[in-house]
């Protein structure tokens, strides 16, 4: 079974938006809709995705999670949005209003800090209730954004709440993989792949590194869908030389036992 940990969706209208504002400077490489998203996960061969609401503000969170929780279950997790400008409570009403699975946060869309005591409080409700939060972790944006999501900061959020399931996106720091290793690499989270535009930008042997000293087994493939092609990302992980067992888990078997997909 392969399952992508990483696929950004967003209704038509603002998929259609999004084809011009390149987030972090990168151009689609898909189309960002729901029906695109299922078409390139039949051709590639993704069983199974996580499909990731983000809420750049609180005034869109309701919406957005009404969005998200539409996406098929047979196909997607829902995987939608807080923010800390809402409370805990409200926070979690709009979660489960709309049946959804886990939360994605994206300190650099969301003007969001993962220091932030609030974002400390809405994770320490999602651990309560064994919601899974998948983060963007590293660069991607200017010098505030980028230090509003930086390895230092998830780590420190990951040991105070050590029942949170936290999956650190782009092995736990986008262009800061020196900062990834020195303080998340090692740590309780589970590492995920993505590393748009494509994985193979980086040096094979110090990913295997990474994923061997973290446990291949805390290791999920992601993609990072639609900034990133997932047969490429797929091909770069199995061009790694894991082993058959590494590899498997990798692209499914570790997201599937850690979220509880069949």
């Amino acid at each position: 079974m392969i399952i992508d940990a990483h696929m950004h969706v967003w209704p038509d209208h603002i998929a259609d938006a999004m084809q011009s504002q390149r987030p972090s400077g990168m151009p689609l490489r898909f189309d960002g809709k729901l029906s695109g998203l299922l078409r390139t996960m039949d051709e590639v061969g993704i069983d199974k995705g996580l499909a990731l609401g983000v809420g750049i503000k609180a005034s869109v969170v309701a919406r957005t999670n009404e969005f998200i929780g539409t996406v098929p279950r047979d196909r997607l997790v829902p995987m939608g949005t807080v923010h800390p400008e809402l409370s805990v409570e409200e926070n979690m009403k709009h979660l489960k209003d709309n049946g959804i699975v886990g939360v994605k946060l994206h300190p650099l869309f969301q003007a969001l800090s993962l220091s932030d005591p609030r974002v400390r409080d809405i994770a320490a409700a999602l651990a309560e209730e064994g919601m899974p939060v998948i983060s963007h972790v590293g660069s991607g944006g200017d010098e505030e954004a980028n230090e509003r999501g930086n390895p230092a900061a998830l780590r420190a959020l990951a040991d105070d709440i050590p029942d949170l399931k936290l999956i650190a996106c782009h092995y736990g720091g986008y262009h800061r993989l020196d900062d990834a290793e020195e303080h998340v690499v090692g740590s309780s989270v589970t590492l995920e792949t993505s590393w748009p535009p494509t994985l193979a930008d980086l040096e094979k042997e110090r990913l295997v590194a990474i994923i061997r000293r973290h446990g291949a087994d805390r290791v999920v493939f992601g993609s990072d869908w639609p900034m990133a092609d997932p047969a490429a990302e797929i091909a770069a992980i199995r061009d790694l030389g894991l082993t058959k067992e590494e590899e498997d888990g990798i692209l499914g078997d570790n997201l599937a036992r850690l979220i509880g997909i069949s």
